[in-house]
């Protein structure tokens, strides 16, 4: 029996890149998994990292891709074929240069809205009906995209960031028992209005 949805957080493998903030994603299914005390195993089939929860309700799947941030949709497409999900299972969480830090947005589908990862997941699902949490990390003053994706949160967001990996966790937990559309409901308005 397959599960019933699917969870990816988008990221690059490495301890390098483990507090970057183009990280968040990854950040957020480790989160679910310490708190569902879920275990990550190394899948060549899927390309990434995969964690099972079988019991309660929903089942669901935790996804980290190890193809790098560009090439997340090997990963995502190999999942969803061996899980037998549609695109409609799954939430990909990812990390957004044009949402001010902190600031969580929930949207049912979309386009890729300039991030790489995401173009990856709708180039090789031939979809975007995918739901996607966008982790705000802010955009750089005086740094390229690129490199500023790539740094580590600085001292002061650090402060904030387990607090909001939480609440971004709490948000895929509003979406696995509650839907999209409540999801969007308390956590896109709650993180907008501060």
């Amino acid at each position: 029996m397959s599960e019933p949805r699917i969870i990816v957080g988008i990221g690059n493998p490495g301890p390098e890149y483990a507090t970057t903030r183009h990280n968040a994603g990854f950040m957020v299914v480790d989160e679910l998994a310490k708190r569902h005390k879920l275990k990550f195993a190394r899948s060549s089939r899927l390309r990434g990292w995969a964690a099972r929860a079988a019991s309660g309700t929903p089942g669901f799947v935790l996804l980290k891709p190890a193809t790098f941030v560009n090439n997340s949709g090997e990963s995502v497409a190999a999942a969803v074929t061996e899980k037998g999900f549609c695109p409609q299972d799954v939430l990909v969480v990812c990390d957004d240069l044009n949402l001010p830090f902190g600031q969580l947005r929930i949207r049912p589908q979309g386009s890729a809205g300039g991030h790489n990862g995401l173009k990856s997941i709708i180039e090789h699902l031939k979809s975007e009906g995918f739901a996607r949490l966008r982790f705000g990390i802010g955009s750089p003053a005086d740094k390229q995209g690129r490199d500023y994706v790539l740094a580590e949160f600085d001292s002061r967001e650090l402060k904030e960031v387990k607090d909001l990996v939480g609440l971004a966790a709490d948000c895929c937990e509003t979406w696995l028992t509650g839907g999209v559309k409540k999801a969007m409901d308390q956590f896109n308005k709650r993180t907008e209005d501060g």
